[in-house]
């Protein structure tokens, strides 16, 4: 799974460096969580989740509690996760997680991103199938054999353990996520370079030409769109400069 880790890391990266959009999207999503249930993380698991990812990022304090703090108040915005699934060029494959509080504003802006570059959105289905929703850790200066050991006398299964240069990274079922967490944390690891819900390919393609242009372009679009939180796809981006 290497150039698929490397592929996240990549794009964590590229958040990192651009501190105001990452906090934006994250005070978003910290809101519409907790105002769909609980506005305290320790009774509502969606909301301490996305705070743990928030400060994998970096996130500061006072924009977590900010979003919480709003929420707690009447009214507010209305918004709806969705998911777009869609084809760039020459077989590569895009999935767009949302969250919006305008539904057609997001689907346009979605879908001329894909068609403007050489891609199509798809219907519902027709991308993710070729993807598997992975939880996935990277813990650096750690020997991944000696994790994995220390996972299963810990009774904690996951997917697998492998070492990436000077990290260990550990793959488990999405399900798992809080529980593996807990598991690391409690053998004294407390900083992760990734902590991660993903939509790992099964496969990848790599690109070439006008056909990585018109992607990097695509990619860059969705990215840049405050509503769209996330997104996936399958092209190998390693050695691409």
């Amino acid at each position: 799974m290497g150039r698929k880790w490397a592929n996240i890391v990549a794009k964590k990266t590229k958040l990192d460096a651009n501190n105001s959009k990452i906090y934006a999207k994250f005070g978003i999503e910290i809101y519409v969580a907790a105002k769909q249930g609980e506005p305290d993380p320790h009774s509502n698991q969606k909301l301490k989740f996305v705070i743990d990812r928030a400060k994998t990022y970096n996130v500061p304090k006072h924009i977590i509690d900010r979003a919480i703090e709003k929420a707690k108040g009447a009214g507010g915005g209305d918004f709806q996760e969705l998911r777009y699934e869609g084809f760039g060029p020459n077989g590569s494959m895009i999935i767009v997680d949302a969250l919006t509080n305008n539904v057609n504003r997001t689907a346009g802006d979605v879908r001329a991103a894909y068609s403007k570059n050489g891609g199509n959105m798809g219907v519902s289905g027709s991308v993710t199938y070729l993807f598997d929703n992975t939880a996935i850790f990277g813990i650096a200066n750690k020997d991944a054999d000696e994790l994995l050991e220390e996972l299963m006398e810990a009774d904690i299964d996951v997917r697998d353990v492998v070492q990436e240069d000077d990290q260990a990274i550990v793959y488990a079922e999405p399900n798992d996520f809080q529980e593996v967490r807990a598991a690391l944390e409690n053998m004294g690891i407390t900083e992760f370079s990734v902590a991660e819900i993903e939509m790992v390919p099964q496969s990848e393609v790599t690109l070439a030409g006008d056909d990585l242009r018109l992607f990097e372009r695509m990619l860059e679009t969705l990215e840049d769109n405050e509503d769209v939180q996330k997104v996936y796809h399958n092209v190998n981006l390693d050695d691409v400069e």
